[in-house]
């Protein structure tokens, strides 16, 4: 496994490029086939270097890539927690393989013909979807006056679309450290998004057109 580090704004000495390397050995050993750690470290002001430095930490394998950060009042403390992040992700990650082994999977259009009754799922309501279909959610747009203020504030970002199985989905969310994962669901082709519930529990919203 490679490991690359690199720094922004702050200076990367050999202590600290050995301290990273000595924690990949535990990686390596849950991930044998994983191809590159890489470490970004940058200082968040160079005026006042008790700001701290933040740690994003990339790790890149034959399956999803893994990412964490982690901000702290030097790079060693941020890179710890944005590793411990890294640690626990990939640890989910075998127990939901472990935890599948011996179990049928159950697709999304099997799922949505049963009301979601087998994988304990809530769909959103009709009126939600629609709101968000119509565009009728108030999004606030640059160059608006004071006289338009909202509180509600929708950014928006564009990501290459993904067909993968629930499961894949759910993998990919946990991985990458968010509540969400939109997707392209592989049998039906619709928009859908995962969604962490409670404990392991999760949900699924589907997009359908009438």
């Amino acid at each position: 496994m490679d490991v690359n580090i690199r720094g922004k704004n702050v200076g990367i000495t050999d202590r600290f490029e050995n301290y990273v390397e000595s924690k990949t050995e535990k990686v390596a050993g849950l991930l044998p086939k994983a191809q590159a750690f890489e470490v970004k470290v940058t200082r968040q002001s160079d005026r006042s270097p008790q700001n701290g430095d933040r740690v994003e930490i990339t790790l890149i394998g034959p399956g999803p890539v893994i990412r964490a950060e982690s901000a702290g009042g030097d790079k060693y403390t941020a890179f710890d927690m944005a590793y411990g992040r890294v640690l626990e992700r990939i640890r989910r990650m075998k127990d939901r393989k472990h935890d599948r082994r011996g179990r049928g999977r159950v697709s999304l259009a099997d799922a949505a013909a049963n009301d979601f009754g087998t994988i304990d799922v809530t769909p959103a309501r009709l009126e939600v979807l629609d709101s968000v279909a119509t565009g009728s959610v108030p999004i606030v747009g640059e160059g608006q006056g004071d006289e338009q203020y909202t509180p509600i504030v929708i950014r928006s970002k564009e990501f290459p679309a993904e067909r993968l199985s629930v499961e894949e989905a759910v993998d990919q969310m946990e991985l990458v450290g968010h509540d969400f994962f939109l997707f392209i669901e592989t049998e039906t082709g619709r928009p859908s998004v995962v969604y962490r519930r409670k404990g392991w529990n999760y949900g699924v919203i589907t997009l359908t057109e009438e």
